[in-house]
């Protein structure tokens, strides 16, 4: 059983996480008003991944016998100054999302709840990534700037990301036969 504490810390943790896929899913439409379906594409899936993570923090808050409680969710922005400008804002979002996660873990160490711990160690690792992505596209966009050939370059290579997984099972190894 989840103590209070831990069990409103993850409760205010899946509504943010259900504002980063609103926010994902607001760049998206952004980006399709600005004729680059690539980048469009790309934060759709991100907001996919980012309800998915949602989901995982209600699972496990389920499973504690915990209560799921829903706030409202902020409307996010709909306009940014380029496409550059709206990953500046994507990469600023995952890393207060990683601020709050730490703090999650350090509630979860201080409560002594080894298993909130451990659940939260696949999100630790999780926003290492997720800077790192964003951050990468970002350094990219800043290179090239919000118009030209390396622009659509970078639409391309975004549009590219799975929405479906298909990333993830064509880097799988392949079974013996």
């Amino acid at each position: 059983m989840l103590k209070n504490s831990i069990e409103d810390a993850l409760n205010e943790q899946i509504n943010e996480e259900l504002y980063s896929s609103y926010l994902y899913l607001s760049m998206a439409a952004y980006y399709e008003d600005e004729g680059l379906p690539g980048f469009a594409s790309w934060m759709r899936s991100q907001a996919d991944e980012e309800h998915a993570h949602a989901m995982r923090i209600y699972e496990f808050v389920v499973e504690r016998d915990g209560r799921i409680t829903l706030e409202g969710i902020d409307s996010p922005p709909t306009e940014w100054n380029g496409p550059a400008d709206a990953f500046e804002a994507a990469y600023e979002h995952e890393v207060e999302i990683t601020r709050m996660i730490d703090e999650l873990v350090g509630l979860a160490r201080e409560e002594n709840d080894n298993a909130t711990e451990n659940m939260l160690q696949w999100f630790v690792a999780e926003q290492v990534e997720e800077e790192a992505t964003a951050q990468g596209i970002l350094d990219k966009l800043n290179h090239v700037g919000d118009d030209g050939p390396g622009l659509l370059m970078i639409d391309q290579e975004l549009g590219q990301r799975g929405g479906d997984g298909a990333e993830d099972e064509s880097s799988a190894p392949e079974s013996p036969e």
